[in-house]
């Protein structure tokens, strides 16, 4: 009998800050990646569906623009350093906070941004059935070119009503 898979990519959708008016303001070269998930109708626990998450091949991507590869790398850190363990359980207002800090740290955001950023990250942050923020990983486990990004958030957002799995990246190059 063949297993069901328990994660399976639906697809990465990209917001690049540069494509936004900020007029005066900056748009500090931020972006957000959201690499979602269906999540298969096998229960298991959040840290089981982290440790899918993590050894699924979407999640090797480093986010310097080379797209997901096949090498030992996730982020700026060595894949093997990372376990279900490094990711803390967070509600959605410190989800949401963490988002909109770092996104308006330069000042107002453009409203066509927020109106983007709450569809498409604080909804779905709000509707999550758990909520999980990378912590911070120990000086050996960044890679051999990392850190390349000056800021860097990364949430897994797991909705059971919904069966889906999101991991949120939001960085700057």
């Amino acid at each position: 009998m063949e297993t069901v898979p328990v994660l399976v990519h639906v697809d990465s959708p990209f917001i690049n800050f540069r494509d936004f008016g900020f007029g005066e303001g900056s748009h500090g070269y931020r972006w957000i990646d959201a690499t979602r998930f269906q999540l298969s109708s096998e229960v298991l626990d959040d840290r089981d569906v982290l440790a899918a998450l993590i050894a699924h091949p979407q999640f090797r991507n480093t986010y310097d623009g080379a797209g997901v590869q096949d090498w030992p790398r996730h982020g700026q850190w060595w894949l093997d350093r990372i376990a279900p363990d490094a990711y803390e359980t967070v509600d959605a207002v410190r989800a949401v906070d963490v988002i909109h800090s770092w996104a308006n740290q330069h000042g107002d955001i453009p409203d066509s941004l927020a109106s983007r950023l709450h569809q498409e990250v604080y909804i779905p942050i709000r509707e999550a059935t758990s909520r999980y923020l990378l912590g911070q990983l120990p000086e050996d486990a960044f890679h051999d070119y990392g850190p390349i990004h000056i800021d860097y958030h990364e949430l897994v957002l797991i909705d059971r009503q919904a069966a889906t799995l999101t991991l949120l990246v939001a960085a700057d190059d």
